[in-house]
């Protein structure tokens, strides 16, 4: 069977999000996503393509839409593409070509026609206008409004929901039109609410929002079968969804207070089991990466996972911080204590760009052959460079996506990077925090981030 066109709609929201979720859910499944149509655009135009709301794209099999529509959560419905056009007269032109498409349905299909501007609102007048527009197609089936065999779609899309001299849009002042039949609703966005953060027991801090931490299960190809550990798992917000997706989960944290809670059993399982997933919580432990358990490699399918980055607090290792020549030392030394006096482990910072670094190499040990990494970066959206990113790589390890959702004067990347080797590396020394930067060594955007962030982003010359 040749490929087909078809019209995707997606949700107005991570508009760099969407191809590689595409991607992704189309290679866990086996098969591609075709962008044939925009192969011979300017970057400049692929970019602006992707944050409308409508792409055409090519699938070999209606299967295929269906696979996706029930996964990716950017998508709001997927339609059989026949044609479009800046008027309707080119619209209506384009669908007559398209006849051998659409003539199995005019016999004896029920149908129904909707009709929907994006934005701006359509009136009721104008919605029959447009359906009697298509009158040439000659559907003798019944018209059927709540179960018919088949959903005609028009889509008007306005450039903005207000026109340049600041007044209203008007009926037929669009941008581009766009027809064909329903194959698949996007089933996928109802898990938004099901994930809800605030319909979450309380049991510690949590600010990764249901949708992003779907987005980045979609990214790990989280499945059934599969093998998934998160290093700094928090409260476990990614747990849950890539869980819920059939993965078993692997959980640690340098401080095990925001896994358990207060009370038994930890509140990571407890909530877990809300969302009927507790029995793939395979465990959970306290422990610091840079002092990890793990005397063997390539155990993970996926690792997952937001790094502490210090906005709320940063990010910590063991170990003692520098003592400074001003202050005295401790008024009781270790060996004059009470042997029943619990030990607290001292912990010292962990610099961002050294703990991205260090992951990096973590996973790279720890992932299986074409494993796959996916983590949240924060950048300073002014000096950020590509390079930032292609610096933290190391042998063996190949960028797969780079989409940044912002947020002004900052913006958080969500990076995938796969392990290309079969070759075993030994664990990590985590010692990138000695790295001479005097020797030329490339300085990203995102060290010192917390330090960035309190002072505003300012440049040094403003400081």
């Amino acid at each position: 069977m040749a490929p087909s066109d078809y019209l995707f709609v997606f949700a107005q929201v991570h508009e760099e999000f969407r191809v590689p979720e595409l991607q992704s859910i189309a290679e866990l499944h086996g098969f591609q996503v075709g962008f044939d149509r925009y192969q011979n655009t300017t970057p400049e135009d692929l970019a602006s393509a992707v944050k409308r709301p409508f792409m055409i794209l090519r699938l070999e099999k209606e299967e295929h839409a269906g696979l996706l529509a029930a996964r990716c959560v950017l998508i709001k419905s997927i339609y059989e593409f026949y044609a479009q056009g800046s008027t309707y007269n080119e619209l209506h032109d384009a669908n007559k070509r398209a006849r051998s498409l659409w003539e199995r349905y005019i016999l004896d299909a029920s149908f129904k026609f909707t009709v929907l501007g994006y934005n701006h609102g359509l009136s009721q007048r104008r919605q029959r206008e447009v359906i009697e527009s298509f009158s040439y197609m000659d559907f003798l089936g019944k018209i059927e409004m709540t179960d018919p065999e088949i959903t005609l779609g028009v889509f008007e899309e306005y450039e903005d929901d207000r026109r340049p001299d600041g007044s209203r849009n008007v009926d037929g002042g669009f941008r581009q039109a766009y027809f064909g039949r329903l194959v698949a609703e996007g089933t996928a966005r109802a898990l938004i609410r099901t994930f809800d953060v605030k319909k979450r027991e309380y049991f510690g801090n949590t600010s990764m929002e249901a949708e992003v931490s779907l987005l980045m299960a979609n990214q790990t190809q989280a499945a059934p079968g599969k093998l998934m550990y998160d290093p700094f798992i928090g409260t476990g917000s990614m747990a849950y969804t890539t869980a819920y997706f059939g993965a078993h989960v692997y959980g640690s944290d340098i401080d095990g207070r925001q896994m358990r809670g207060k009370v038994k059993p930890p509140g990571v399982v407890r909530q877990a089991a809300r969302y009927g997933v507790a029995q793939r919580i395979m465990d959970l432990c306290t422990f610091d990466v840079t002092h990890h358990p793990w005397r063997c490699g390539g155990l993970f399918d996926a690792i997952i996972t937001d790094p502490p980055y210090g906005v709320r607090a940063g990010a910590k290792r063991l170990g003692r911080k520098r003592r400074r020549d001003d202050r005295p030392p401790p008024e009781i030394p270790r060996s004059q204590l009470d042997p029943s006096t619990p030990y607290i482990p001292p912990t010292k910072p962990y610099e961002l760009s050294a703990l991205i670094t260090d992951l990096v190499l973590f996973a790279r040990y720890l992932l299986k052959p074409h494993g796959l990494l996916v983590f949240f970066l924060p950048t300073v959206t002014e000096v950020y460079e590509e390079v930032d990113v292609r610096e933290a790589l190391c042998e063996g390890m190949v960028l797969v996506a780079n989409s940044v959702q912002t947020f002004g004067s900052w913006g958080r990347r969500l990076i995938t990077i796969r392990k290309m080797t079969a070759e075993s590396y030994p664990p990590p020394t985590f010692d990138s925090a000695n790295v001479d930067e005097a020797a030329g060594v490339h300085v990203p955007a995102h060290k010192e981030f917390r330090e960035k962030y309190f002072q505003g982003f300012k440049k040094a010359s403003e400081q």
